[in-house]
């Protein structure tokens, strides 16, 4: 069979909104065809298919609702983050 999966991911330095970037990446057998970056804030291809995708969700209400998940996602979870991370050191 064949293998999909998507994964978002928050990366941070500090608690402020501007050093967060959020990350969204498509994979299809472990290959990453595309991407969406908050630092870049839109999608991105990289394969044929996923250059597709990248134009037509850009200019969709795909990449409005991505450009909100680093705040509601990311900032939102943030303390947690840095909270666990704390206690494990």
């Amino acid at each position: 069979g064949f293998r999909h999966y998507t994964v978002a991911d928050c990366e941070f330095n500090s608690s402020k909104l501007n050093d967060i970037e959020y990350t969204e990446s498509y994979y299809y057998n472990k290959l990453e065809y595309i991407r969406f970056s908050s630092s870049v804030g839109k999608y991105v291809g990289y394969t044929e298919h996923g250059i597709k995708n990248a134009e037509r969700w850009n200019n969709g209400p795909e990449v409005i609702s991505r450009r909100a998940e680093k705040e509601r996602y990311c900032f939102r979870n943030v303390g947690n983050d840095v909270e666990a991370a704390l206690t494990k050191s």
